[in-house]
């Protein structure tokens, strides 16, 4: 018979409760419980579906540990083979440019570190398996890679900043009123109407959907959308091309509608693409609207368009896997998902501001001055 203490229940008790707990500890954990209210090993066993033996082990171990009999033992294991020097060599191998120790390569393999490793005699023998777990166990992996661009526009602080407060419903140090409205444009370019030349197969059982590599190209055309960033509403077109001229009909297309025709200011976010770039585009377009403000985002700074976010979900759900029989069945495609869209739609979830900004393009300079 196991007596608990008050203290020794709570806290099992409380390990059953929790969420992140290990499975097997809340089974031992209920065991020793079970025990405690007087059930014997043989009822326990049937009650949790568990082996006798199991019943036995933990309910002994607790009876001459207590709570510490219930962790699991230090296992020795097998020995290290590589000494932590030889592996400290070989994460530092994996952080250098091949081409600076003059290997011919744009990135390391694991068995070229491997054969490296050996030439500069920093191990007998190491196989590129063993190379691959020292790697994979590594926590910070600081040799692998991924694009990059550095905001090198001198405006670029200043600029993200409009777009930022504009996110935050400020502009100029003022808040917006509730007839000013924030709106990003962007075109998606040249999406294909790639006809498979046999049909598309659903999912099966045990078989996942098929779609026919080949196919024939029926045409192409570029999708502009304008995004309300507050009202999360969606207004789009398909265009044969890009241009001056297919983005104006977009602008006429948002402007002549409620609540941006009577609306105070409708600030319009882009990017720097040749349909809207420079101070001629905000000329224009501030002059065939008057109650139109043109932003440019800074150059390189598409991570900061909303817009992009929704291309994205465009790209996930309509567009992949590129089988449309033609142009015209893109655009009902295109039509029919900006309905379904705005019924159901809410603002993105944005945390980025100004704060973020500062504390971002910080940690860049640290990177450069390192």
């Amino acid at each position: 018979m196991i007596e608990l203490s008050e203290e020794d229940r709570c806290r099992l008790e409380a390990l059953t409760r929790k969420g992140t707990a290990q499975a097997r500890m809340v089974e031992r954990a209920r065991i020793v419980l079970a025990a405690g209210a007087g059930a014997n090993n043989a009822d326990i066993a049937v009650d949790m579906g568990i082996a006798l033996h199991t019943v036995i082990k933990w309910r002994k171990r607790f009876f001459e540990e207590g709570m510490d009999g219930l962790a699991d033992r230090k296992r020795s294991g097998r020995p290290r083979r590589l000494a932590p020097l030889v592996v400290a060599e070989v994460k530092a191998l994996a952080c250098e440019l091949p081409a600076t120790t003059g290997v011919p390569l744009s990135k390391w393999s694991c068995a070229e570190l491997a054969r490296t490793l050996v030439d500069r005699q920093v191990v007998e023998a190491i196989s590129a398996a063993t190379v691959w777990r020292i790697l994979t166990h590594d926590a910070i992996k600081p040799w692998l890679h991924r694009s990059w661009i550095f905001p090198r526009a001198p405006d670029f602080t200043a600029k993200a900043a409009i777009v930022l407060d504009l996110y935050a419903r400020i502009f100029e140090g003022q808040p917006l009123g509730a007839n000013e409205f924030v709106i990003c444009a962007d075109e998606k370019t040249s999406i294909q109407a790639r006809c498979r030349c046999h049909p598309t197969l659903p999912p099966g059982r045990a078989r996942l959907m098929r779609v026919e590599h080949e196919y024939d190209r029926r045409g192409a055309v570029a999708y502009l959308a304008a995004y309300d960033v507050h009202r999360a509403q969606v207004f789009g077109r398909t265009d044969d091309t890009t241009g001056i001229v297919p983005f104006g009909r977009l602008v006429d297309q948002v402007m002549t509608v409620e609540p941006y025709a009577s609306a105070k200011r409708v600030f319009w976010i882009v990017d720097n693409g040749s349909s809207h770039k420079g101070q001629a585009s905000i000329d224009r377009l501030e002059g065939a609207w008057p109650t139109l403000r043109l932003i440019h985002l800074p150059v390189h700074a598409s991570w900061l368009d909303q817009c992009e976010i929704y291309f994205s979900i465009v790209q996930r759900k309509v567009v992949k896997p590129n089988d449309f029989f033609d142009t015209d069945q893109i655009a009902q495609r295109l039509a029919a998902f900006e309905d379904r869209y705005n019924r159901t739609s809410e603002p993105f979830d944005w945390r980025f501001g100004r704060d973020d900004l500062d504390k971002f393009l910080a940690r860049l300079e640290r990177h450069q001055a390192a």
